[in-house]
């Protein structure tokens, strides 16, 4: 039985910390936080329209914004949060972003009108950036050598969440006769309970004794994104994991329309378009959900680029059938097949950063990998709805092949791979 280095560690109050203790707590909170994040999905719209938005075309525009708002605001403050982590500690930060969502959600349960509720997800965005956190403080536990088989089933239990978090609020708002508030409520406790979880499940080892003391803390934010500066092989990152999520996120708003247009006269297929896109979004879960933990062994093994590289061609290659899809079940299909390669892309990208990063500096740097990811989360919607209606919806999944091409030329010609014993300064070793 190995016997890490990480194994060996221990907290601030001299007990030791079992990173598998870390690992699969963390797991469990990822689970439940994305769960509760993802509940009031299939709902929000018509909760707003609850509040006194009644034209169809504007609960779609106000829908778009309150949940754009969220992912601009984590953006925003994301690398905040990650140097107070380097700062504070990492599981703090998990804490506190748990407790945030969990009375923002309670708020949302509270809210009067549309104004209010922009506000409160806006403040529940300023306060979040869970997956920055969870990141960096098991990557700061787990040993280096099982970073990529960490990060990725982090992600695995975060799309199980994703997929378990949309049909649960769907039954609770049926079960609860359309009371929405009272789903907020049901979702605050979930978050509650990811919390407590945290806090007496959790032991973060204590800061390394090869660190000099205080110099964390004399470092103020602008000297904070300094020292990430100078660590050249992770700017790179910062591109490639924005196109990522850019890229799966273009699709969503216009889905049900292109399932719609492929569905065309059908009587049979009409009334289901509703289940037809939700299985769409589902079935590229489960093959994220199925393939993420592999590529991400995978890629401790053979390297983080290369698995990078491949699932980039991967992911490019899956939207043509979709771009050419004759009907929706071709669609369907190339959903599935992307999902494959998609859970090889952010698990592998972050296992790549931390191996890249002193342990030290985790925090900040997955603070502003975060805000790459937020800003593509952001973006991704707002210019694919934009292209999909100026150009045809085809014409912009032909667009998020060139960039999914343009994010494996950025990697094979900018991505070093990390080498043993290299700490931010890894050798480029292109193909």
């Amino acid at each position: 039985m190995e016997a890490s280095g990480a194994e060996r560690a221990l907290d601030h109050l001299g007990r030791p910390v079992s990173w598998r203790r870390t690992l699969w707590t963390m797991c469990a909170v990822q689970a439940i936080m994305m769960m509760a994040l993802s509940s009031m999905n299939p709902f929000l719209a018509l909760f707003i329209g609850q509040l006194g938005v009644h034209n169809p075309h504007a609960v779609d525009l106000w829908a778009g914004v309150v949940a754009s708002a969220n992912f601009l605001m984590s953006a925003i403050m994301s690398p905040v949060w990650g140097s107070v982590a380097d700062k504070r500690g990492k599981k703090l930060m998990v804490m506190r972003t748990t407790l945030a969502i969990a009375l923002a959600t309670s708020l949302m349960g509270l809210s009067r009108n549309v104004y209010e509720l922009l506000g409160i997800r806006m403040l529940q965005g300023a306060f979040s950036g869970f997956s920055a956190s969870a990141n960096a403080l098991v990557a700061s536990t787990i040993p280096e050598e099982r970073l990529g088989f960490a990060l990725g089933w982090l992600s695995t239990f975060a799309m199980v969440g994703s997929l378990v978090g949309p049909l649960l609020g769907g039954v609770l708002v049926d079960a609860f006769h359309h009371n929405y508030r009272i789903v907020f409520y049901l979702t605050a406790a979930f978050a509650t309970t990811a919390f407590f979880l945290t806090w007496t499940m959790i032991r973060e080892p204590k800061a390394s004794s090869h660190e000099p003391k205080g110099a964390t803390r004399r470092m103020g934010l602008i000297g904070q994104f300094k020292a990430v500066r100078d660590l050249r092989s992770v700017q790179v990152m910062f591109f490639v994991l924005f196109a990522a999520q850019f890229s799966v996120m273009s699709v969503q708003p216009v889905l049900p329309l292109y399932i719609r247009q492929l569905v065309g006269r059908d009587p049979q297929l009409l009334g289901v378009i509703g289940t037809l896109s939700g299985a769409c979004f589902a079935v590229t879960g489960i093959a994220d959900l199925i393939f993420s933990p592999f590529l991400g062994k995978r890629s401790d093994r053979i390297g983080y680029r290369k698995v990078l590289s491949i699932s980039l061609v991967g992911a490019a290659l899956c939207y043509i059938p979709q771009a050419l899809a004759p009907n929706v079940w071709v669609f369907m299909l190339g959903r599935f097949l992307l999902g494959a390669f998609i859970g090889g892309i952010l698990p592998t990208a972050n296992a790549l950063v931390g191996r890249m990063t002193p342990k030290e500096v985790r925090g900040r740097v997955y603070g502003l990998t975060a805000s790459s990811t937020f800003l593509g989360s952001f973006g991704g919607p707002l210019i694919g709805g934009a292209v999909s209606a100026g150009f045809g919806i085809r014409v912009m999944l032909a667009a998020v092949i060139l960039l999914y091409l343009a994010n494996f030329a950025w990697v094979r010609w900018k991505v070093p791979e990390w080498q043993e014993g290299q700490n931010g300064h890894a050798a480029h070793t292109g193909a």
